[in-house]
Order: C-alpha cells, then sequence, then structure tokens
C-alpha cells in the first residue's frame, strides 16, 4: 500500500514571504498528520527561502508518522540529517540557487560519493533514498551505493500524461521494475498531482510512498477556499 507523505514547503514559502509565523510551519505538519498524512516530507535549501534548519528542529520531536528530510547532501545538510536522524533522508542533486528539484542522480558517475553519504547515514539508522530519473541503470547504481531506496523524479511524466498516459509512464514502469529487480524500496514525487496520481498508482502498485506539496498546497487552497471565506464573512456580517 502506498503511503502520502506531504511535502510542506510551500507553506513555509507563504511565512517566509510576509515574515512572522504565519501560517504556522510546525502546526501544519501536526494537522497533516492529524487529517491522514502518513508522512511529512521538508527539503532544506541553503538560502533557508521556505522550510528552515530551524524548522526541522522544532518538527522532528512533533512527528507521529514518518520523517522524510530531502536536500542535496553538503556538509551543512548531513550534519542538520544526523542531528535531527529522521526516518528518512532522500539524497537530491540540487544546485544551491535551484527554484526545485530538476533532475536525479547518476548514480554511476557519483557512486563514490552517494556510497560514502548513504553509509553514513544508515549508521545512524537512517533509510536511504537517492532521487533519480527514469532509467534502470541509475536504479542499479543506488544498489551499488548501498540505497535503501529511490525516489523516481516524475515531472517527464507529469508532463506527457494530458496528452499520452501509457506513453508518459512507460519509462517508469521499466525503472521501476529494475528497482524491484534489485530489492530497493520504491519512492515517488515532484509534479504529481490529483489529475495524474492514480494512473500512476495502478500502473506502478508496489511503490511504497509518494511525497507531494505543490499541488497538494494548491489543491488546499482551492478546496477550503470557500470554507475559508464563510468563516470571515461570519466575522464582519455582524450588524
Amino acid at each position: 500500500m502506498t503511503r502520502l507523505s506531504v511535502n510542506i514547503n510551500k507553506i513555509a514559502t507563504i511565512r517566509n514571504a510576509r515574515g512572522g509565523k504565519m501560517p504556522d510551519v510546525t502546526a501544519a505538519a501536526v494537522n497533516c498528520e492529524k487529517f491522514g498524512a502518513e508522512g511529512i516530507t521538508v527539503h532544506p535549501r541553503p538560502d533557508e527561502r521556505h522550510i528552515r534548519y530551524s524548522d526541522v528542529r522544532e518538527i522532528r520531536p512533533l512527528i507521529t508518522t514518518e520523517f522524510n528530510i530531502e536536500g542535496n547532501p553538503i556538509q551543512s545538510f548531513m550534519d542538520l540529517v544526523l542531528e535531527a536522524v529522521p526516518d528518512q533522508v532522500t539524497l537530491v542533486p540540487d544546485a544551491e540557487d535551484a527554484i526545485t528539484s530538476n533532475a536525479g542522480w547518476d548514480t554511476i558517475r557519483n557512486r563514490s560519493f552517494l556510497t560514502e553519504v548513504c553509509a553514513e547515514f544508515r549508521k545512524k539508522g537512517i533509510r536511504t533514498s537517492i532521487f533519480i530519473g527514469a532509467d534502470p541503470r541509475m536504479a542499479e547504481g543506488a544498489e551499488l551505493c548501498g540505497a535503501d531506496r529511490v525516489e523516481l523524479y516524475t515531472e517527464p511524466y507529469a508532463d506527457m500524461y494530458p496528452t499520452d498516459p501509457q506513453r508518459a509512464v512507460a519509462d517508469f514502469i521499466k525503472t521501476a521494475e529494475a528497482v524491484r529487480a534489485c530489492g530497493l524500496g520504491l519512492n515517488a514525487g515532484h509534479d504529481l498531482n490529483l489529475d495524474n496520481l492514480e494512473f500512476f498508482i495502478r500502473s506502478i502498485p508496489w511503490t511504497d510512498e509518494v511525497s507531494i506539496g505543490h499541488a497538494l498546497i494548491s489543491d488546499a487552497l482551492y478546496m477550503g477556499l470557500e470554507q475559508t471565506i464563510q468563516a470571515y464573512l461570519s466575522k464582519v456580517k455582524i450588524f
């Protein structure tokens, strides 16, 4: 059964745009679990433009499901993860100025580095997942790096899905089959949404976890606007 981990970065982005503590990122994490999320994902970047390192420290003791920290394993990130000891760390090859994750690791070219990183985290009992594109060779490389799982970078699937779902998912099925053959766990994320998620899961039912943030938080705005506006109207329509 696939688990849903909610990425709360966008909530932090809204907070940081205004300053202060609204919306409360810590409360959001707790409420996401309360409302059924089976995990919380954060992606702290060096410039702290959304989730801050301090957020990670505040959130960690409150998580009752699974806590997943993703990011580029630079030294400051590694130190944070080793301090927080999440259930899972997802290694993403982000440039420091990247707006969002836009590529997976070349696990063959970076094998030595990723092997060292995975070993360091596994000493602390942290499950390691490597972010890869739809390429069976990268799955095989992740196994050689000592990873426990991979996360499939699904933006190419999401881009093609509206015009050709079968073609969109084909390379992901091949890669997922390679992941399973290697004995690794399988996660997926990036641009999965209410339109394309079910087809992906039906096509690759052995997916262990999906991590969704941008689309989920956007849908929460749409789905919750009516109730919120009515609540505000009740405070002004008092005479």
